[in-house]
């Protein structure tokens, strides 16, 4: 193997720990690895759920799951990757089992260990060192908030685009989640109204990729600043959850229930009242997630007579080695444009893009290594 480098990472030491930086040390790659310097990374909310221990995810830990950058070197065996290629980093998956063979990666038998909770490359061996203490640097196979990164092919989607690192990076996770399940989900037929709950990164990407039909898209948060982004960027109707019943305010201005609705805001309350908005045969798209555990109550009556139908959706049931570089694309078409809810930070300043995130303040926070 060959010699280790050196790396800055924000890296949370503990459950609960705040992110602090510190100079790591990160393998050489493997044969089917290739290291990748990160030229951007998107913070998420399953980041922070990582850190404070909503998600099973083991400490020490290199968070940071929406990375993009340039491939530096290759392992022997790496056939679809080269030094140069820039690409996007994703969620990882182990190509074999039945679902990954039969093309959803995003329901691998192996999708939580190898995201969440191993923490480790397939063989329990680590990929990040500090001294001679192991840090778990396979967060999504890839603990992107450093400045260069291990991935396998299966998580790095080469991408021709000119669209700089900071408007890359939300496409491994939130637009492939938002756009993808509104695309290829729900894929409601031209004119089905569609109804978005949660306004952050996630949900204004699946506000833009309804919007490119002319529907009307009704948008739910419970706050305004949010709102007046999803008008924005395509929504027709925005509903205020902390001022109306957004159940009955989606009934009303749909004159009945939703026959598509995303759910992206993680809340249980939410996810209740977007069950009760469907309208006769319709499907929600779950995609937010809360704290591990997390239960609603259900009206099976109105669950079974109203023939809905709810889904779980994992990054947009995507493949995404096709499915990112369409994103891209339409991105570059100005069919989605991510920089109307893009702001960036140095990695550097733990401080101030952790706080930001803490209150709220910025609906995708970009963190940029140099």
């Amino acid at each position: 193997m060959g010699a280790r480098r050196s790396v800055t990472a924000a890296v949370a030491g503990a459950t609960g720990a705040p992110f602090a930086l510190a100079e790591l040390e990160i393998d050489a790659p493997r044969a089917d690895e290739a290291l990748v310097r990160i030229d951007a990374v998107g913070v998420c909310h399953a980041d922070i759920q990582a850190r404070t221990g909503a998600l099973p995810v083991p400490t020490p830990l290199v968070a940071g799951h929406e990375g993009t950058g340039t491939v530096e070197e290759v392992g022997s065996s790496v056939s679809g990757l080269r030094p140069g290629d820039r690409v996007v980093l994703t969620f990882d998956s182990c190509g074999r089992c039945g679902r990954c063979r039969a093309g959803v990666p995003s329901q691998c038998d192996h999708f939580v260990a190898r995201n969440f909770t191993a923490g480790t490359r397939e063989d329990g061996t680590a990929r990040l060192w500090h001294g001679s203490e192991p840090v778990n640097g396979n967060f999504f196979g890839q603990s992107a908030f450093a400045t260069y990164a291990l991935v396998n092919e299966r998580n790095a989607v080469v991408v021709d685009s000119e669209l700089p690192p900071h408007l890359l990076a939300p496409f491994g996770c939130a637009v492939q989640t938002g756009a993808g399940s509104v695309l290829s989900v729900l894929a409601p037929p031209a004119t089905a109204p569609v109804v978005v709950i949660g306004a952050g990164a996630v949900g204004l990407s699946a506000v833009m990729a309804a919007a490119l039909e002319e529907r009307k898209v009704v948008v739910v948060d419970t706050r305004d600043s949010r709102l007046d982004l999803a008008l924005q960027v395509g929504a027709t109707h925005v509903v205020n959850a902390s001022r109306d019943a957004s159940d009955e305010a989606v009934r009303s201005i749909l004159g009945g229930g939703a026959p598509y609705l995303l759910e992206s805001s993680g809340s249980p309350a939410a996810l209740g009242d977007g069950i009760r908005a469907l309208a006769t045969g319709g499907t929600i798209a779950v995609v937010g997630t809360s704290q591990a555990g997390a239960t609603i109550p259900l009206d099976v009556m109105d669950l079974v007579n109203g023939s809905k139908r709810l889904v779980g959706v994992v990054e947009g049931a995507s493949r995404p080695h096709e499915l990112i570089p369409r994103l891209v694309a339409m991105a570059e078409r100005g069919d989605l444009p991510v920089e109307r809810f893009v702001t960036t930070f140095p990695l550097n300043d733990v401080t101030a893009w952790t706080e930001a995130v803490g209150k709220g303040e910025v609906v995708k926070p970009v963190l940029l290594p140099a």
